[in-house]
């Protein structure tokens, strides 16, 4: 069965991926912070961007999941959307 994508919620798909680009960026901010702490001069390392760059990662995703999908959905009305195909699988077999 084919089956296209018609239309991308913005608002929501920019949450979700927003979310997840702050709660990934941890992952690489924390180390990299931990070993800049350890080599920067006594006073000189800013803790704040604990903080920031993670709330960067989360503003930016937003805002660019969000223009993606409203252009996709705009693309989508004039040249259609994605295609893709499904078939469903019998989970008794």
């Amino acid at each position: 069965m084919k089956v296209q994508i018609e239309k991308f919620s913005v608002h929501q798909n920019a949450k979700v991926f927003a979310v997840l680009m702050a709660l990934s960026s941890l992952f690489f901010v924390i180390p990299f912070m931990l070993l800049a702490s350890m080599t920067a001069p006594e006073g000189a390392f800013p803790l704040f961007m604990v903080i920031v760059f993670p709330l960067m990662y989360l503003v930016f995703g937003y805002l660019m999941v969000a223009v993606g999908c409203w252009l996709y959905n705009w693309i989508a009305r004039h040249i259609g959307g994605l295609e893709f195909e499904s078939r469903s699988t019998d989970a008794s077999v």
